[in-house]
């Protein structure tokens, strides 16, 4: 039997306001524990919220960048659940009317163009961050995550595949990340998703029951843990057993998922409309505003640099996926460099590096490559050199040509020194240039390539290919 997966996803994104939603505390990461919090984060009783405007605003500017419908009028719930992450019992929410409704977002895969359906974004607060000591057997709790914002954007149960999964999440970053909503650091807790996941028997309409994986923060995990539930809902299924509706935590180094308790409905949370917040008023002005503010986003951008730059679908593509990436190429390309070529670096050189080197912005100026670019097309370097200028970048900030001349990379381009290298050349290997004149062109390559040898690398190699050309006469 063929099984059809099913996949909605609920992803948390932490809002880059300087404050948390209902309090004055710092969000900033990293800093001691428990040393951003105050009577209202932590829950105290007694204490009066006051919602932070800019946390609407970024909701608003996502929902228009999914293309959603903004709620004009809006309240805020409580979700009550007990757990020692939010001390006072109960999470400030929204549950019936979100401020972003019936969006959608279009990907490609397989060069197929599918739309995913977005139910909502609403806003919420995070909880604290709770760390375990299995060795004492107790459980610490840092508050300073408590009351950061997010937006949960939740999506329909459109998804087919872990590849449709992680393409719809890696577009979902980009937009944030352009608009500033967010800066989408995973490895920081900034952005987390969600799995609910079912499957079904390949044309049946009816869903199959549900389960949920909950706060995965990386791409890659979300598609192993998106493949090893589909096989093991369906290990079940084809066995005769049922699948329990549950919420399971994922071990992305085990490559398990474990039961954590059965799957909460609304009605668990017990929502109620939240008494000390008023209403969220958005009117037309407002939202024209934040409209009229959006940057030009990806996919426009990516259309832009196909008709206007000339670059392939992939190169469109792969670069304006980041927005860091995509201004720094903007950047180089002001500078003089093809667009091109400069795309082909990025791509290349400078994304092993970044991968390499294990870190996310490039460290030198873009006026760096797009005059080690300028270097290459006046022959003063090779592209092999080159290489090495980019590479010597990424540990020390400085002029291009100081690096060259610094490292010995400046090609030999002297036409009368070069042309009694390839005289010796040519003397000293009689059975190639035989073999040439008989029409063996792998024979011109390996002239070329000793005469580059003896010249230690540093002649120029489109200047020793032709003099060595014109001295056999062809």
């Amino acid at each position: 039997m063929v099984f059809e997966t099913v996949i909605g996803l609920e992803i948390h994104a932490e809002l880059s306001t300087k404050s948390k939603i209902y309090c004055s505390c710092s969000t900033e990461f990293g800093a001691d524990v428990n040393t951003q919090t105050c009577p209202i984060c932590t829950g105290m009783p007694g204490v009066l919220p006051v919602l932070n405007k800019k946390v609407v605003e970024y909701a608003i500017m996502a929902g228009l960048a999914m293309n959603c419908h903004i709620t004009e009028y809006g309240k805020q719930d409580r979700k009550n659940y007990f757990y020692p992450d939010l001390p006072k019992a109960y999470q400030t929410s929204q549950y019936d009317l979100p401020i972003c409704q019936k969006g959608y977002l279009d990907i490609e895969v397989e060069g197929k163009t599918r739309r995913i359906g977005i139910t909502r974004i609403h806003i919420e607060e995070d909880a604290g961050k709770l760390i375990h000591d299995n060795f004492r057997g107790v459980s610490f709790v840092d508050y300073n995550r408590a009351g950061v914002p997010l937006i949960e954007i939740v999506t329909e149960p459109d998804i087919r595949s872990a590849e449709e999964a992680r393409v719809f999440l890696e577009k979902v970053k980009s937009i944030l990340e352009y608009t500033g909503v967010s800066d989408c650091k995973m490895q920081e807790g900034s952005l987390r998703c969600d799995i609910n996941l079912s499957v079904r028997p390949l044309g049946q309409k009816e869903y199959g029951t549900r389960t949920e994986m909950k706060n995965i923060n990386s791409f890659s995990a979300v598609v192993r843990a998106i493949g090893s539930e589909r096989k093991r809902q369906i290990s079940l299924l084809t066995s005769g057993q049922e699948v329990v509706q549950a919420t399971r935590r994922w071990d992305d180094e085990k490559g398990v998922s474990y039961e954590m308790r059965s799957k909460e409905e609304a009605h668990d949370y017990r929502y109620f409309p939240e008494p000390d917040l008023v209403p969220i008023v958005i009117d037309s002005e407002w939202v024209e505003r934040v409209k009229n503010s959006l940057p030009e986003l990806p996919d426009e951008k990516k259309r832009r640099y196909v008709e206007e730059l000339g670059l392939p679908d992939y190169d469109a593509a792969f670069i304006t996926a980041s927005r860091k990436l995509a201004d720094y190429f903007e950047k180089v390309v002001e500078f003089g460099a093809p667009p091109k070529v400069a795309s082909n670096w990025i791509m290349g050189d400078i994304t092993k590096e970044l991968n390499d080197r294990g870190i996310e912005e490039i460290p030198f100026a873009p006026e760096y490559l797009a005059k080690t670019i300028g270097l290459i097309e006046k022959g003063v370097v090779s592209t092999t050199a080159a290489k090495k200028i980019v590479s010597a970048l990424f540990e020390e900030e400085k002029d291009p040509e100081v690096i060259a001349r610094e490292k010995n990379l400046i090609q030999n381009s002297d036409e009368s020194a070069l042309l009694e290298l390839v005289k010796q050349i040519i003397a000293d290997n009689p059975k190639a240039v035989e073999e040439i004149r008989a029409g063996k062109e792998k024979a011109m390559g390996f002239l070329i390539g000793q005469a580059m040898k003896a010249s230690r690398g540093s002649a120029n190699p489109q200047i020793i290919s032709r003099l060595v050309r014109e001295q056999l006469g062809m």
